[in-house]
């Protein structure tokens, strides 16, 4: 047989089946030879013939979209790789000769391509076949239908009329779907009608009243059927309900005789329960094993009855067992055959009750006993065993078939005996490899498992390396290790020095994986081991050398100290180690470092402290490392008082003796003792501590803790750990010695009491799926064997849990799962004594990856000249493909409309937190032309942009003008110059100038006001022989009203050749803030914008104070002093600079007053991006492609007069230069053909019935709503998985073009665009 030996990774692998002659300790190794993932020890086994294992396929029920390509999975390993074949229908289906259909490279999966083929055409059933020399593995039955959701029949309801009181039903009966779809009731304003008890929604979609009330009558009970496979719904005609008391019955019977269904004319009075459904006093119901069991019981009656459950034959399943629809349907998850009987429904008012007994058969598809079969590996002449036991009801057959055909047809072995559940194999050779296939299945399921025999025949191999020393410290156990390999299995002996004796008795013990141990090592066990494998086809030896070393002692313990305060102290550590160790000494204060004080100096064996103080007392601790050993002492410094006379000396207390165990039970005992002299301090407590010597010899942990008054403790154990208890006395003073440690205390293994913490899972690819988990310490395993059943399935109706065992690890992934799916996952703790409790379920998602759709509908309402709301409609959220994170509004200034300031702006980005579908867009620049686009984002990084879209900024105030200067000034008059404003904002109407005296005591006289034309760039004051000074006021006006002005003071000429200077001052009027109400918080609509030199933060402000800044600190820093400051000098904006690209930072407005607490902003996240080679295509410059869509059109005209006048037969002249042509870039055009833009908002599916979009698909907002307060927000739209709330479902828009301008709704007209043109110039 072949094995492995000292398996270093036994975790790892697919498992094994034993053989008679192999023992239980060798299994890890035949596991390790065969695993997918031997890491460095591949090259050990290479070219080790195996047959195929399937390792990958499609579930046995596959569901195809038809808008997406079938994928059937099927992978295999083997040695040689396997080839692949597939049947359809239970014959052949040659992949080559569909030219739809590919099968992937070194696999066995099929890809078919369905947008050239019928889906139909592919749908059957399909079983994928891999073999090689060694034999033939074959998939489960692969069932590929095709998913539908068929139209909703038409139907016209008459309205129905019912009298109050009376019970009602109201049919939904959805088209059949595959898989079936989900439904629910809403209104037309797509709102979920209330249900409660009176009220609810049965399983098969119904509407059940139990007794109807006039708030029941309207017109909209509309029935909706969602498919989730195909992402659509259907939704049924409307149904109106009328209900009428009786004194109104009379008066409206006429109304509605002819146009309704009147229901129950008769007076209503209070009457019993009775059950709608289900109907008469019993029924069955059929479940199978493992499903989810519903039943329901909906009863009519006024009042409103009370539905409750009870078991004939026993209780409910508390944990698995819950009510839902308000107690009228009880549900059990995961039924087991123990919930088979009779349930009992009871409806119960104050007139009565009635019930209805439902007997439950629970039947089973066939399930594994003790695991599907394990593979087998053998060697020549040895035995083996097939195990295939399940069970199932009805009970299910079993059928065996050797390579993928039955085992009867199969060359006749006479090594091979088949008995029902059961292959023996004897005295097997080479040629009885071979894959072998179990089929078990009754009427309700089946299980195909694959398992192969691999007759191998190998002469044996060490896998230790050679010449391997081992170092180990005296009198401490020794470990050599001879992992091997061989086939039969090879017998491991051991030599030392001459080879004179195998090395086989007292002091050395030979493990079954081969490992030598020797308990205590001494000095003379040192020298030159070999170790030898041996088998049937060869000899293997290896050598490895055994090293002792003295151990590491602190032959001088540090003392305890009581030192006065102020005075020197000196603890003394010295050391004795090996020659050879190099061992390196630490001192700590209370378990921690020393504090970084000059006063405490550190020699190699001493620590020494000068000018005691009272925080210096605490317990100090000595520790010395080796590379083998390490040994440590502890110190107590108490720091006293100095104290002129002499006092009562205090000491610790002597450690406590005579331990005794008494009580012993499996999770208790009870320790008593007798405590030591106190030494003129109290005991206060004792602390009893313990030693495992079974899992962390050497370390003692604290137990429990009891008053000084007490000398016994009753002590709580766990399970499988060898316990030494020891107990110390504390007083004022400090802790005793520790007492002499009491007799060993075992306890008995048992299961685990606890399951694993923190279970997560997350995806670190978009096709896996990683569960980690906090694993148990060996004091929680409770026994040996520690292992863990990890357990997921996709959260879906039907998914099964897939379960697998892992060992030494604390994660598993799971691979091939589709991209961010919500699993359900769970992890058990095991050991070799059972399972641990029930674990809980936690939700993980798989691997998330780019979104893959842009937001739709994108717009753009210009609120004012610096600010604009953006509005789209939300991705879905299945097209996200992860948690979405928000949206990201890329948007840059395509130039100024003023022919004085074009400029083009980089790109600038705004993010949105969270899923928004609107939001504000500040900081923009007046009298500009803009062009932004909206992506998603997740996790994984930003979806593809949404089309461009473009608005225009109206005009705003003009900025300063650039200077003001006075000239030619004379006795009584000057001569005022200036320049226009850089920022213009809009077009200039004119300008203000005013201006006052001022005396000599800096007081100002009346104002004189002038207004001048816009093209005026100077003008000469006279009469200004009143006051020696003059204050000078200019600003320049646009139609958005006056911007801030250019103030500048100047003497008139007093004298011939003396004048005073003047002094310009920047003056900016006070502005009056907007009247709002304000929050907690002085700030509101803090926002971030991304540009190239640094990041831009808005913000509006209100509060008293006047010192603001902005602090901002690295998302990643622990440090929460590293906030950085930046001051803002009065804006409510500033642009921080020096920011990392690539990194996060938290970012936060500070308002700081004299008496409070600084108050703060809510903290925004900003992300810079890393910084890339700025290379700008010429040919995506703005500029590049007008000028060319200009010459294009120029020849086009040319050669347009060129055929006019050759078909006139006349010559024609052709000017050489044009005149003038206006600037293409002004002029809104497509990018591809230089056309003007027509708008177009074209809609490929109508929205359901009764949603309110407007025609031209954006929402007015109110003149007055011009608050910032949704700065950032939004999230409308979403839809819920019950329905709760539905916006657009399946709505899709398409704009026809990649590029518009700032158009009305309106229907454009080359007038039009003329007109705009105009307006640019």
């Amino acid at each position: 047989m072949l094995t492995v030996t000292g398996c270093p990774s036994p975790n790892v692998g697919q498992p094994f089946c034993l053989s008679p002659l192999m023992s239980a300790s060798l299994y890890c190794h035949i596991v390790f030879l065969f695993a997918d993932s031997l890491g460095e020890n591949t090259k050990v086994l290479p070219g080790l013939p195996q047959p195929p294992t399937i390792t990958h396929q499609s579930p046995k029920e596959y569901i195809m979209d038809p808008r997406e390509n079938i994928i059937i999975h099927c992978d295999a390993k083997g040695k040689p790789h396997p080839s692949f074949s597939w049947t359809r229908n239970g014959t052949h289906f040659d992949v080559e000769q569909d030219p739809n259909v590919i099968m992937r490279p070194h696999s066995g999966t099929l890809v078919v391509d369905l947008s050239r083929a019928r889906p139909e055409n592919f749908e059957g059933v399909f079983q994928c076949t891999a073999r090689n020399k060694y034999g033939s593995a074959v998939s489960n039955n692969i069932v590929i239908r095709q998913s539908k959701s068929p139209l909703w029949s038409k139907e016209k309801f008459k309205p129905i009329v019912v009298q109050e009181g009376v019970s009602l039903v109201l049919p939904c009966r959805p088209p059949a779907g595959l898989p079936p779809p989900i439904i629910f009731w809403m209104d037309n304003n797509f709102q979920k009608l209330p249900q409660s008890k009176r009220v609810s929604q049965s399983l098969n979609g119904d509407l059940y009243f139990s007794n109807v009330r006039r708030e029941d009558s309207r017109n909209d009970y509309i029935c909706y059927a969602r498919f989730t496979h195909t992402q659509t719904i259907q939704q049924k005609q409307p149904i109106t309900v009328k209900v009428l008391n009786p004194d109104a019955i009379n008066d409206t019977m006429a109304d509605y005789y002819n146009d309704t269904e009147l229901l129950n004319e008769a007076p209503v009075d209070e009457r019993k329960p009775t059950f709608l459904i289900p109907s008469g006093h019993s029924s069955a119901k059929m479940v199978l094993r493992g499903h989810v069991l519903e039943m329901e019981c909906i009863a009519e009656g006024l009042p409103t009855p009370e539905v409750s459950w009870t078991k004939v034959s026993g209780d409910l399943p508390g944990r698995r067992a819950s009510f839902l629809h308000f107690n009228k349907t009880l549900r059990i998850v995961n039924v087991s055959e123990s919930d088979a009987g009779d349930y009992r429904c009871t409806a119960r008012n104050q007139l009565g009750s009635a019930q209805h007994t439902i007997s439950v058969a629970v039947k089973a598809a066939p399930y594994w006993i003790s695991g599907p079969p394990k593979n087998l590996v053998l060697a020549p002449g040895e035995s083996g065993v097939l195990t295939c036991r399940a069970s199932g009801t009805p009970k299910p057959s079993i059928m065996w078939s050797r390579n993928g055909g039955p085992i009867e047809n199969s060359p006749k072995d006479i090594s091979r005996k088949v008995e029902d559940d059961t292959i023996i194999f004897t005295d097997v050779q080479t040629d009885s490899s071979a894959v072998y296939q179990c089929n078990i299945s009754n009427p309700y399921g089946y299980l195909l498992s694959n398992a192969f025999v691999n007759v191998l025949s190998e002469p044996p191999r060490v896998l230790t390396p050679a010449n391997k020393l081992y170092q180990v410290i005296e009198n401490r156990p020794a470990l050599m290790d001879c992992s091997s390999f061989g086939s039969p299995i090879p017998k491991i002996t051991w030599f030392k020095d001459s080879r004179a004796s195998t090395l086989d008795g007292d002091p050395y013990i030979l493990h079954d994986n081969g490992t030598l141990e020797i308990q205590v090592a001494q000095a003379q066990h040192k020298g030159k081991y070999t170790c030898v494998a041996t088998n049937m086809l060869g000899i293997y030896e290896n050598h490895v050398y055994l090293e002792t070393k003295e151990p590491t002692h602190i032959i001088k313990l540090p003392d305890d100290k009581v030192v006065q305060r102020g005075r020197s102290v000196l603890f003394e550590c010295k050391v004795k180690h090996d020659k050879d160790l190099f061992p390196s000494l630490i001192w700590l204060k209370d378990d921690e470092e020393l504090p970084d004080d000059e006063r405490f100096i550190v020699e190699f064996d001493s620590l020494s402290i000068t000018d005691v103080s009272e925080r210096d007392a605490g317990t100090y601790t000595c520790i010395v490392n080796t590379t083998l050993d390490h040994d440590s002492a502890t110190a107590e410094l108490t720091v006293v008082e100095p104290t002129p006379a002499p006092a009562v000396l205090h000491g610790r207390p002597d450690p406590p003796t005579d331990l005794e165990l008494t009580d012993q039970k499996k999770r208790s005992v009870q320790l008593t003792w007798i405590p030591g002299e106190e030494h003129n301090s109290p005991i206060e407590e004792f602390v009893i501590q313990y030693e495992d010597s079974l899992h962390r010899r050497g370390h003692w942990h604290d137990l429990a803790r009891v008053p000084g008054t007490k000398t016994t403790a009753h002590l709580k154990l766990s399970p499988h750990v060898y316990y030494t208890f020891r107990v110390l006395a504390r007083n004022a003073v400090g802790l005793s010695e520790p007492s002499s440690p009491s007799r060993m205390y075992k306890t008995d293994p048992a299961a685990p009491d606890q399951n694993p913490k923190d279970v997560r899972g997350s995806g670190t690819e978009h096709n896996n799926l990683v569960i980690t988990w906090q694993p148990l310490s060996g004091l929680q395993s409770n026994g040996p064997g520690l292992h863990y059943k990890v357990s997921w399935r996709q959260k879906r109706p039907g998914s099964d849990w897939t379960t697998v065992t892992v060992a030494n690890n604390s994660r598993f992934t799971v691979s091939g799962t589709p991209t961010f799916s919500p699993y359900e996952i769970k992890v058990q703790a095991v050991n070799d004594h059972g399972d641990g409790p029930e674990p809980a379920v936690a939700l993980g998602y798989s691997g998330e990856d780019l979104p893959l759709s842009a937001p739709t509908n994108v717009r753009a309402t210009v609120v004012n000249s610096t600010l604009a709301e953006l509005h789209w409609d939300p991705v879905p959220l299945h097209l996200i493909r992860g948690h979405v994170q928000g949206y990201k509004v890329y948007y840059w200034r395509r130039h100024n409309l003023h022919k004085h300031n074009p400029d083009h702006m980089e790109k600038r980005i705004l993010t949105f937190s969270g899923n928004h579908s609107h939001g504000m867009l500040p900081g923009l620049h007046p009298f500009s032309h803009y062009s932004f686009n909206v992506r998603v984002f997740n996790k994984k990084g930003d979806g593809p942009p949404s089309t461009a879209q473009q608005f225009k900024t109206p005009e705003g105030e003009p900025g300063p003008p650039v200077s003001l200067s006075v000239t030619d000034p004379s006795l009584d008059s000057l001569t005022l110059e200036w320049s226009p404003p850089h920022e213009h904002n809009g077009h200039i109407t004119g300008y203000d100038l005013k201006y006052q005296p001022v005396n000599n005591s800096n007081e100002l006289g009346p104002e004189e006001e002038l207004a001048l034309a816009a093209n005026e760039t100077s003008v000469t004051l006279k009469n200004l022989k009143y006051s020696p000074r003059y204050r000078f006021y200019l600003n320049a006006r646009t139609s958005a009203g006056a911007g801030p002005a250019f103030s500048l003071e100047h003497a008139v000429k007093l004298e011939e050749g003396n004048t005073q200077t003047s002094h310009p001052v920047a003056w900016s009027p006070r502005r009056r803030p907007i009247n709002k109400a304000r929050p907690a918080s002085p700030f509101a609509n803090v926002s971030s914008s991304v540009e190239e030199d640094g990041a831009l933060i808005s913000w509006e402000y209100w509060g008293p104070e006047k010192n603001v800044y902005v602090e901002y600190i690295a998302d990643n820093s622990e440090d929460e002093e590293e906030w950085q400051k930046e001051l803002v000098n009065g804006s409510q904006n500033v642009k921080l600079k020096g920011l990392k690209g690539g990194l996060s930072y938290r970012v936060r407005v500070v308002a700081q007053g004299h008496h409070e607490q600084p108050l703060h902003s809510e903290e925004l996240f900003v992300t810079v991006p890393a910084v890339t080679s700025r290379q700008v295509d010429i040919a995506t410059q703005g500029w590049f492609i007008g000028l060319m869509c200009a010459i294009a059109l120029l020849i086009l005209v040319l050669l347009i007069i060129c055929f006019i006048q050759r078909n006139k037969g006349g010559k024609y002249p052709v000017k050489e230069k044009e005149d003038a042509h206006t600037d293409p870039e002004f002029q809104p055009m497509k990018d591809d053909d230089c056309t003007f833009v027509e708008y177009s908002d074209n809609e490929d599916h109508k929205p359901l019935k009764g949603s309110r979009t407007p025609s031209n698909g954006t929402v007015k907002r109110d003149d007055s709503d011009d608050s910032l307060v949704d700065y950032g927000e939004g999230g409308d739209g979403q839809f819920n998985e019950d329905g709760s709330f539905i916006g657009q479902y399946s709505g899709k828009s398409s704009s026809r073009d990649n590029a518009e301008g700032q158009e009305s709704s309106g229907a454009p007209s080359p007038i039009n665009a003329m007109n705009s043109l105009n307006s640019f110039v």
